[in-house]
Protein backbone atom coordinates (compact mmCIF):
# COMPACT_ATOMS: atom_id res chain seq x y z
CA UNK A 1 0.00 0.00 0.00
CA UNK A 2 1.06 3.33 -0.65
CA UNK A 3 0.13 6.49 0.48
CA UNK A 4 -0.47 9.58 -1.90
CA UNK A 5 -1.39 13.06 -1.59
CA UNK A 6 -4.64 14.70 -3.92
CA UNK A 7 -5.12 18.23 -4.40
CA UNK A 8 -8.14 19.93 -5.57
CA UNK A 9 -8.90 23.58 -6.27
CA UNK A 10 -11.70 25.43 -7.46
CA UNK A 11 -11.18 24.81 -11.15
CA UNK A 12 -14.17 23.16 -12.19
CA UNK A 13 -13.91 19.20 -12.92
CA UNK A 14 -14.21 17.92 -9.54
CA UNK A 15 -15.60 14.38 -10.54
CA UNK A 16 -11.77 13.58 -11.85
CA UNK A 17 -10.82 13.97 -8.26
CA UNK A 18 -13.37 11.72 -7.04
CA UNK A 19 -12.89 8.85 -9.16
CA UNK A 20 -9.10 9.53 -9.02
CA UNK A 21 -9.47 8.78 -5.15
CA UNK A 22 -12.20 6.19 -5.62
CA UNK A 23 -9.62 3.89 -7.37
CA UNK A 24 -6.49 4.39 -5.66
CA UNK A 25 -9.17 3.01 -2.14
CA UNK A 26 -10.36 0.31 -4.08
CA UNK A 27 -6.54 -0.83 -5.15
CA UNK A 28 -5.46 0.02 -1.50
CA UNK A 29 -3.93 2.98 -1.24
CA UNK A 30 -4.30 5.48 1.35
CA UNK A 31 -5.06 9.01 0.06
CA UNK A 32 -4.43 12.53 1.90
CA UNK A 33 -7.33 15.25 0.68
CA UNK A 34 -6.18 18.65 0.59
CA UNK A 35 -8.93 20.79 -0.65
CA UNK A 36 -8.88 25.01 -1.32
CA UNK A 37 -11.60 27.24 0.15
CA UNK A 38 -13.13 27.69 -3.50
CA UNK A 39 -12.40 23.97 -4.10
CA UNK A 40 -14.79 23.01 -1.53
CA UNK A 41 -17.40 25.33 -2.59
CA UNK A 42 -17.11 23.73 -6.41
CA UNK A 43 -17.27 20.33 -4.89
CA UNK A 44 -20.70 21.20 -3.34
CA UNK A 45 -22.12 22.99 -6.40
CA UNK A 46 -20.60 19.87 -8.64
CA UNK A 47 -22.39 17.48 -6.06
CA UNK A 48 -18.62 15.65 -5.76
CA UNK A 49 -19.13 15.82 -1.80
CA UNK A 50 -18.44 11.48 -1.75
CA UNK A 51 -14.80 12.31 -2.53
CA UNK A 52 -14.51 12.80 1.79
CA UNK A 53 -15.55 9.43 1.75
CA UNK A 54 -12.76 7.61 -0.39
CA UNK A 55 -9.93 9.65 1.73
CA UNK A 56 -8.39 8.53 5.11
CA UNK A 57 -6.96 11.90 6.14
CA UNK A 58 -8.32 15.17 5.32
CA UNK A 59 -6.24 17.99 5.71
CA UNK A 60 -7.21 21.68 6.04
CA UNK A 61 -5.18 24.17 3.21
CA UNK A 62 -3.51 26.34 5.59
CA UNK A 63 -2.16 22.83 8.34
CA UNK A 64 1.58 23.28 7.66
CA UNK A 65 2.07 20.76 10.02
CA UNK A 66 0.76 17.77 8.32
CA UNK A 67 2.71 14.72 7.11
CA UNK A 68 2.81 15.99 3.79
CA UNK A 69 4.35 19.29 4.45
CA UNK A 70 7.59 17.60 5.04
CA UNK A 71 10.23 15.63 3.18
CA UNK A 72 10.67 13.54 5.46
CA UNK A 73 7.11 12.03 4.78
CA UNK A 74 6.75 8.26 3.38
CA UNK A 75 4.62 10.04 0.52
CA UNK A 76 4.33 8.06 -3.00
CA UNK A 77 3.06 11.04 -4.87
CA UNK A 78 0.91 13.64 -5.78
CA UNK A 79 -1.98 14.72 -8.09
CA UNK A 80 -3.83 17.95 -7.78
CA UNK A 81 -7.11 17.32 -9.81
CA UNK A 82 -8.56 19.71 -11.33
CA UNK A 83 -5.41 22.17 -11.14
CA UNK A 84 -6.77 25.90 -11.24
CA UNK A 85 -4.27 28.28 -13.27
CA UNK A 86 -3.73 30.25 -10.01
CA UNK A 87 -2.61 27.44 -8.41
CA UNK A 88 -0.36 26.34 -11.47
CA UNK A 89 1.24 29.66 -10.92
CA UNK A 90 1.92 29.10 -7.32
CA UNK A 91 3.56 25.69 -7.87
CA UNK A 92 5.57 26.91 -10.94
CA UNK A 93 6.86 29.86 -8.82
CA UNK A 94 7.40 27.76 -5.62
CA UNK A 95 5.17 29.93 -3.51
CA UNK A 96 4.47 27.32 -0.59
CA UNK A 97 1.92 29.86 0.47
CA UNK A 98 -0.77 26.87 1.68
CA UNK A 99 -0.45 22.96 2.12
CA UNK A 100 -1.67 21.89 -1.48
CA UNK A 101 1.09 24.33 -2.90
CA UNK A 102 3.42 23.33 -0.13
CA UNK A 103 2.94 19.30 -0.31
CA UNK A 104 3.64 20.15 -4.68
CA UNK A 105 6.41 21.26 -3.88
CA UNK A 106 7.82 18.55 -2.05
CA UNK A 107 6.98 15.81 -4.40
CA UNK A 108 9.38 17.85 -6.98
CA UNK A 109 12.26 18.64 -4.57
CA UNK A 110 12.29 15.07 -3.28
CA UNK A 111 11.55 13.76 -6.82
CA UNK A 112 8.40 11.75 -6.11
CA UNK A 113 5.62 11.83 -9.21
CA UNK A 114 3.49 14.92 -9.65
CA UNK A 115 1.06 14.58 -11.83
CA UNK A 116 -1.30 17.70 -12.32
CA UNK A 117 -4.85 17.99 -14.14
CA UNK A 118 -5.79 21.52 -15.56
CA UNK A 119 -9.23 21.80 -17.15
CA UNK A 120 -9.62 25.75 -18.00
CA UNK A 121 -9.35 25.81 -21.66
CA UNK A 122 -7.71 27.88 -23.60
CA UNK A 123 -4.46 28.51 -22.50
CA UNK A 124 -2.98 31.50 -22.36
CA UNK A 125 1.09 32.34 -22.52
CA UNK A 126 1.64 32.51 -18.79
CA UNK A 127 -0.62 29.26 -18.21
CA UNK A 128 2.26 27.80 -21.25
CA UNK A 129 5.20 28.86 -19.15
CA UNK A 130 3.64 27.60 -15.94
CA UNK A 131 3.22 24.31 -17.26
CA UNK A 132 6.22 24.64 -18.97
CA UNK A 133 8.11 25.29 -15.71
CA UNK A 134 6.50 23.08 -13.50
CA UNK A 135 7.23 20.00 -16.56
CA UNK A 136 11.24 20.94 -16.25
CA UNK A 137 10.88 20.84 -12.39
CA UNK A 138 9.80 17.24 -12.53
CA UNK A 139 5.86 17.21 -13.11
CA UNK A 140 3.86 15.47 -15.43
CA UNK A 141 1.13 17.73 -16.85
CA UNK A 142 -2.19 15.78 -18.23
CA UNK A 143 -5.00 17.59 -19.68
CA UNK A 144 -8.41 16.52 -18.84
CA UNK A 145 -9.00 15.69 -22.21
CA UNK A 146 -10.81 12.17 -22.74
CA UNK A 147 -10.22 9.93 -25.11
CA UNK A 148 -12.93 8.75 -27.36
CA UNK A 149 -11.71 5.67 -29.26
CA UNK A 150 -12.94 3.53 -26.58
CA UNK A 151 -16.43 4.28 -27.34
CA UNK A 152 -17.76 5.64 -24.02
CA UNK A 153 -20.77 5.56 -23.43
CA UNK A 154 -20.83 7.17 -20.00
CA UNK A 155 -19.65 10.57 -18.23
CA UNK A 156 -18.15 8.54 -15.80
CA UNK A 157 -15.97 6.42 -18.53
CA UNK A 158 -14.99 9.67 -20.36
CA UNK A 159 -13.61 10.72 -17.09
CA UNK A 160 -11.87 7.39 -16.44
CA UNK A 161 -10.21 7.49 -19.40
CA UNK A 162 -7.86 10.79 -17.72
CA UNK A 163 -8.29 9.16 -14.31
CA UNK A 164 -6.26 6.20 -15.62
CA UNK A 165 -3.25 8.32 -17.30
CA UNK A 166 -3.32 9.94 -13.53
CA UNK A 167 -2.70 6.32 -12.02
CA UNK A 168 -0.01 5.48 -14.19
CA UNK A 169 1.51 8.52 -13.74
CA UNK A 170 1.52 7.98 -10.08
CA UNK A 171 3.25 5.02 -10.33
CA UNK A 172 0.27 2.68 -9.74
CA UNK A 173 0.74 -1.40 -11.31
CA UNK A 174 -0.51 -1.39 -14.54
CA UNK A 175 -2.64 -4.17 -14.60
CA UNK A 176 -4.43 -2.12 -12.37
CA UNK A 177 -4.68 1.32 -14.37
CA UNK A 178 -5.82 -1.09 -17.04
CA UNK A 179 -8.73 -2.06 -15.44
CA UNK A 180 -10.11 1.64 -15.14
CA UNK A 181 -10.09 2.13 -18.71
CA UNK A 182 -9.36 0.50 -21.80
CA UNK A 183 -6.14 0.33 -22.98
CA UNK A 184 -5.35 0.95 -26.71
CA UNK A 185 -3.62 -2.43 -28.08
CA UNK A 186 -3.95 -1.36 -31.96
CA UNK A 187 -7.22 -1.02 -34.66
CA UNK A 188 -8.81 -3.90 -34.26
CA UNK A 189 -10.91 -3.32 -37.31
CA UNK A 190 -10.78 -5.50 -40.60
CA UNK A 191 -8.28 -3.03 -42.46
CA UNK A 192 -9.20 -3.40 -46.69
CA UNK A 193 -5.61 -3.68 -48.61
CA UNK A 194 -4.99 -0.76 -50.93
CA UNK A 195 -5.81 -0.41 -54.12
CA UNK A 196 -3.96 0.92 -57.36
CA UNK A 197 -4.59 3.28 -60.15
CA UNK A 198 -7.35 0.82 -61.68
CA UNK A 199 -9.38 0.16 -58.48
CA UNK A 200 -7.74 -3.56 -57.95
CA UNK A 201 -6.99 -4.74 -54.67
CA UNK A 202 -3.03 -5.08 -54.14
CA UNK A 203 -0.27 -5.40 -52.09
CA UNK A 204 3.47 -4.46 -52.28
CA UNK A 205 3.92 -7.83 -53.77
CA UNK A 206 1.22 -8.36 -56.46
CA UNK A 207 1.32 -8.10 -59.76
CA UNK A 208 -1.62 -6.59 -61.99
CA UNK A 209 -1.76 -7.04 -66.01
CA UNK A 210 -4.32 -3.91 -67.44
CA UNK A 211 -4.39 -3.81 -71.41
CA UNK A 212 -1.62 -6.32 -71.93
CA UNK A 213 0.92 -4.43 -70.04
CA UNK A 214 2.46 -6.03 -66.54
CA UNK A 215 3.01 -3.93 -63.95
CA UNK A 216 4.56 -4.65 -60.36
CA UNK A 217 2.73 -2.02 -57.07
CA UNK A 218 5.45 -0.88 -55.00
Amino acid sequence: MSHFVLGVTGASGSIYATRTAMYLQRFGHEVTLIVTHPGKQVLEYEGQSALFDYCKDVRNVDDFFAECASGSSDIAGMAVVPCSMGTLGRIAAGTSDNLLVRAADVCLKERRPLVIVPREMPYNLIHIENMKRVTLAGAVVISASPQFYSKPQTIEELVDSVVAKILKHLGVEQSLVASVAKVWNGDEREIPAPRNKSGASSSGNDKSTEAGTTTNDQ
